[in-house]
C-alpha cells in the first residue's frame, strides 16, 4: 500500500515488508532509490546517467570505502563489473548523486554529483549494487550475490539476470527506475521500483536545471486549477501534461516514504460535485520544503499512480510529479472538511469492463463519491470499526452505521452486489489496537487517498478517541452426550517453528471456545520444518506439538489422520507443504483405519453389508484430478460415533489469489480463482453422490476452508441439489461470516452436511478474525449432531431414548 497522510507538520514512514527471494538483506538505511542509464542517448533530455542513493534512517550514513558497482543485464564469463568509489554522506531524509557516463545527446546537465564515474550503464537492463567496499564484485548470478556479504542494495533492472526478487520493468533513453518508498526495501526490485520520468536529486536538494526557479517577483496562478486536474472521472483529463502555478494551500506533508505534500484550492473551487479540489504533491526522494498553511502555487507534470504496478486492478491516484513551489504565503488557515456520512449504497458501476473512463457518479455510487473527494480534507464522525486493525496502523471503518450491520459490530458481505460501499479504511500513526465494534469516537479527520490493500483510505491527520467496545471472544455451548461434535479450523500455516504462544492460544481455542470436539478437521498444517524448502513434507512435529498443547490446557489427547502431500505440489507457503488433517477424541469416536493410502491414491466408495465404506481411510479425494493442481487435496475418513458410521472430509480449496480487487478498476472484477473452486466442488460433489449411490441415509460431512462465499458458484455446486446442505445458511443473514477481509464479514469456512441428519446445532465461534490480536485469521465453526442410523424410523426411537439418558445425566 501506499503510505498515507500523517499528522499535521510530522512525517511517518509505511514500509511494507514482503516475504520475497532476496540478494541483499533489506537495508534499514542506505538503499539505491533511483537508476538511470539512458542519459545522452537519442531522445534522452539529460546529458548523463546516475545512480541516486538515499538514507531513509535518522542518522547520517557515512559512504567512505562504498562503491556504486554495475554489470550488463546478461553477464558472460568474462563480463567485470564497474566500479565507482564513493566518499561523503548522505544526510538523513536527503539523496545523493553519483554520477556516471555522459553520452552525445540530450541537452540538460545534471545537478552537481555528489560522486563521479565513467560506467556506461545500458538504458534498458542491468544491475546496479550498493557495496560496502571498493573492490570489484564476481557473483553474477542472483545465487552468487546472495552468498556476497559486502552488497547493501542492489537493483537488477529491465532484463537483469541479477536481481532482487524480480527485475524492474524495462528502461528506456527516457526512463528511469525509483523506489517506491513506501514499500522500504522489500527485496523484490518489480514490487520496489516504478518506471517514469528520470528525477536525480543531490545531497543539497537541487534537481536538474539547478533545483527551484528563481521565483517571479509577482507570481499569479496559472490557467489551470486543481478541479481541472482531478477531471469528472478517474483519470485525470491532464495525464502527462505539464501545469504551472496551480494554486492551493498545503493540508499536509510527507517527509519520507513517498515523499511530497497535499494541496487544497480555497479560492476558485467549480460548482461540480464531481471534481475533487483537492491533488498530492509528488516529491519523489525529496523531502517537502512546505509547511501545513502554506498557500503556494505548484508546477510539475500530471501522473496518475496505480499503487501495486500497471498490471494490477487497482484504479490510480492523481497526482503533480517533478513538482516546483512558491510559497506565497504561510500560516494560512487549512479548508473545513467534508463531512462524510450516509454514503450511496451503490458500490461502482459495473459495465463489464474498465471504469477509469467514466463519468462520476457520486450520487449514486459510493466509491465514486470517495473519488470525487480524493485528496481533499473530510471528517468521519463516530466511526466504528468493521475491520480490526493491523501491524501497518490500518483499521476499517464504515460510514454508513447501519449497512449490513451484525450484532457484534461488524458489517457482513451478503451478496456479490453488496459489498458495503460506506467501508473505509483509517491509516494513523500510532493507531491504537481496535477490535471489530470499537468506536473512535468525536471526529475523525484527513485526506482521501487511494492505495494498495483496500483502495479508499482516509489518512487521518487527527483520530477520533478510541473507544473499545469490550468484545468478547464467544464460547460455545456444551455439547450433550449422544451428540457428536466436528469442528473445522484453519490454523493459518501451522509449523513447530511458530511460538509456543501460538500453540497455547490455538489450544485454548479448542479446550475453551470449542469445547473440545469429537473431530477437529484442521487446515493450513504445515511441515515440520515450516517454510524451510529442504523436501520435508511430514508433519508430525506438528501435530505433536498442537496436540500437546491442547492437552497441557485440559483438552483430550487427540489422535490424528493425515496423509503427506507430494513435495511442494499442494500450494501454499513454498516449502511448507501445507496440507489438511483430523484430530479426533478416541475416548468419544473411534478412526477406522484402512491402509493404503498415500498422496496419490484415489479413495473408493465401496459396498460393505449393504452400506457405504471407504476403500481407504484416511484416503485422499480424486487426488490426481487437474481440479487440484498447486492445491489441497480433500481427506476423507471414515468414523465410528455409537455405532453409526459418519464421513467427514477434511477441505481447503484453492486461495481467491490472482482475483481483481472488488474496488478496481474493472467491473464486475474478474473472479478468475472461482474456475478452479468450480472444479474442485464438482469433484467434491461426485465423490458424495458415490456415497449416496451406495446409502442414501449416510452421514456425510464436509468440513474446511472452501476460500468461497456461501452465494458462490462453488457452494450452488455443492448443495444445488439438496441433498447436501452448508450450514452457515441456518444463520440470520447479517451472522454468516467467519473471515474479516477489507472490513467486510464474509464467510470462508464451512460446515456442509448430508440432509439426512436433521438434529443438529451450528454455531461459528467468533474468537479470531474480529480482533487486532489474532491466534488465526479464521473463526472456527462446530456443529453438534446426532448422527442418522440410516433409517429415519429408527432414527425417532433412537433419538428419543438418548434424549431421557441425556436428561437423566443433568
Amino acid at each position: 500500500m501506499r503510505p498515507t497522510l500523517p499528522g499535521v507538520g510530522t512525517a511517518v514512514a509505511a514500509l511494507v515488508l514482503a516475504a520475497v527471494p532476496a540478494v541483499a538483506a533489506p537495508s534499514t538505511d542506505a538503499l539505491i532509490s533511483e537508476v538511470y542509464g539512458g542519459g545522452g542517448n537519442s531522445g534522452a533530455t539529460l546529458k548523463q546517467d546516475f545512480v541516486e542513493l538515499a538514507n531513509k534512517s535518522t542518522s547520517a550514513i557515512s559512504l567512505d570505502g562504498y562503491s556504486v558497482q554495475y554489470i550488463s543485464a546478461t553477464p558472460g564469463a568474462n563480463t567485470q563489473w564497474g566500479v565507482t568509489p564513493l566518499a561523503g554522506s548522505i544526510a538523513p531524509g536527503k539523496t545523493f548523486l553519483v554520477a556516471e557516463a555522459k553520452g552525445t545527446g540530450g541537452t540538460v546537465e545534471l545537478p552537481a554529483p555528489d560522486a563521479t564515474g565513467n560506467i556506461a550503464m545500458s538504458a534498458t537492463g542491468g544491475t546496479i549494487a550498493l557495496v560496502n567496499g571498493t573492490a570489484a564484485l564476481t557473483c553474477k548470478t542472483v545465487a552468487d550475490c546472495a552468498a556476497d556479504a559486502r552488497i547493501k542494495d542492489l537493483v537488477g533492472y529491465g532484463t537483469a539476470a541479477v536481481r532482487e526478487g524480480a527485475a524492474t520493468n524495462a528502461l528506456s533513453n527516457t526512463t528511469s527506475a525509483f523506489r517506491n518508498i513506501e514499500f522500504g526495501d522489500t527485496d523484490d526490485n518489480f514490487t520496489d521500483f516504478k518506471v517514469g520520468d528520470p528525477s536525480p536529486t543531490n545531497a543539497k536538494g537541487e534537481t536538474p536545471g539547478g533545483g527551484n526557479p528563481d521565483p517571479d517577483p509577482n507570481p499569479v496562478p496559472g490557467d489551470k486549477r486543481i478541479h481541472d486536474i482531478q477531471g469528472v472521472t478517474r483519470y485525470s483529463p491532464l495525464f502527462g501534461q505539464k501545469v504551472t502555478n496551480v494554486p492551493g494551500v498545503v493540508t499536509g506533508t510527507r517527509a519520507t516514504g513517498d515523499r511530497g505534500f497535499w494541496i487544497q484550492d480555497v479560492t476558485g473551487q467549480d460548482a461540480d460535485p464531481r471534481t475533487s479540489e483537492g491533488v498530492f504533491v509528488y516529491t519523489a526522494g525529496t523531502a517537502p520544503t512546505v509547511a501545513v498553511g502554506d498557500n503556494v502555487l505548484v508546477s510539475g507534470t500530471i501522473a496518475e499512480y496505480r499503487p501495486g504496478g500497471e498490471t494490477g486492478s487497482n484504479q490510480t491516484l492523481t497526482e503533480i510529479t517533478q513538482p516546483t513551489t512558491i510559497t506565497l504565503s504561510k500560516g494560512n488557515p487549512v479548508p473545513a472538511p467534508v463531512v462524510v456520512k450516509n454514503i450511496p449504497v451503490g458500490y461502482l458501476p459495473a459495465p463489464g469492463g474498465s471504469i477509469e473512463q467514466l463519468p462520476l457518479e457520486p450520487e449514486k455510487y459510493g466509491l465514486d463519491y470517495f473519488e470525487s473527494l480524493e485528496g481533499t480534507l473530510v471528517q468521519v464522525d463516530d466511526a466504528r470499526v468493521v475491520g480490526p486493525s493491523n501491524a501497518f496502523g490500518e483499521a476499517w471503518v464504515t460510514v454508513n452505521p447501519d449497512q449490513n450491520k451484525n450484532q457484534r459490530g461488524g458489517t457482513t458481505y451478503t451478496a456479490y452486489d453488496q459489498a458495503n460501499s460506506g467501508r473505509l479504511k483509517i491509516k494513523a500513526t500510532p493507531l491504537p489496537a481496535s477490535n471489530v465494534g470499537d468506536v473512535f469516537a468525536g471526529a475523525t479527520v484527513g485526506a482521501i487517498e487511494y492505495t494498495n490493500f483496500g483502495g479508499y483510505t482516509l489518512a487521518a491527520l487527527q483520530l477520533g478517541t478510541h473507544t473499545s467496545s469490550n468484545l468478547e471472544r464467544e464460547i460455545t455451548a456444551q455439547q450433550k452426550e449422544s451428540e457428536l461434535s466436528v469442528a473445522t479450523y484453519n490454523v493459518e500455516n501451522l509449523d513447530p517453528s511458530d511460538p509456543q504462544d501460538k500453540f497455547d492460544r490455538l489450544a485454548d481455542g479448542v479446550t475453551t471456545s470449542l469445547r473440545s470436539p469429537d473431530v477437529v478437521v484442521l487446515e493450513e498444517i504445515q511441515d515440520n520444518n515450516g517454510a524451510v524448502n529442504d523436501g520435508v513434507v511430514a508433519a508430525d512435529a506438528t501435530l505433536q506439538k498442537f496436540s500437546d498443547a491442547i492437552f497441557a490446557k485440559g483438552g483430550p489427547r487427540y489422535q490424528w489422520r493425515q496423509i503427506d502431500p507430494e513435495n511442494l505440489k499442494d500450494g501454499g507457503e513454498p516449502g511448507g507443504n501445507i496440507r489438511v488433517g483430523f484430530f479426533f477424541n478416541p475416548q468419544r469416536v473411534s478412526f477406522v483405519d484402512r491402509p493404503g493410502g498415500d498422496f496419490k491414491t484415489a479413495v473408493q466408495v465401496v459396498k460393505k453389508n449393504g452400506r457405504a465404506s471407504l476403500s481407504v481411510s484416511p484416503g485422499r479425494i480424486d487426488p490426481l484430478n487437474d481440479a487440484w493442481a498447486n492445491s489441497r487435496k480433500p481427506l476423507a475418513g471414515e468414523f465410528k460415533f455409537r455405532g453409526r458410521t459418519v464421513f467427514v472430509v477434511a477441505n481447503h480449496f484453492n486461495s481467491k489469489g490472482g482475483d481483481e480487487a472488488i474496488h478496481g478498476r474493472n467491473q464486475p472484477p474478474n473472479r478468475t480463482s472461482e474456475v478452479q473452486r468450480a472444479k474442485q466442488a464438482t469433484a467434491l460433489k461426485a465423490f458424495t453422490e458415490q456415497i449416496r449411490a451406495i446409502d442414501k441415509g449416510a452421514n456425510v460431512v464436509l468440513a474446511g476452508d472452501l476460500n468461497d462465499y456461501q452465494f458462490s458458484p462453488a457452494l450452488k455446486t455443492l448443495t444445488g441439489d439438496g441433498n447436501l446442505k452448508a450450514l452457515i445458511e441456518s444463520l440470520p443473514a447479517n451472522e454468516r461470516y467467519s473471515y474479516v477481509f477489507e472490513g467486510n464479514s464474509q464467510t470462508l469456512d464451512h460446515l456442509v452436511m448430508s440432509k439426512n441428519i436433521t438434529r443438529f446445532s451450528y454455531d461459528v465461534v467468533h474468537i479470531n478474525a474480529e480482533f487486532a490480536d489474532q491466534a488465526s485469521d479464521h473463526d472456527p465453526q462446530i456443529v453438534r449432531a446426532r448422527p442418522s442410523t440410516g433409517d429415519a424410523n429408527i432414527d425417532k426411537i433412537v433419538f428419543a431414548l438418548e434424549d431421557i439418558i441425556d436428561c437423566l445425566k443433568k
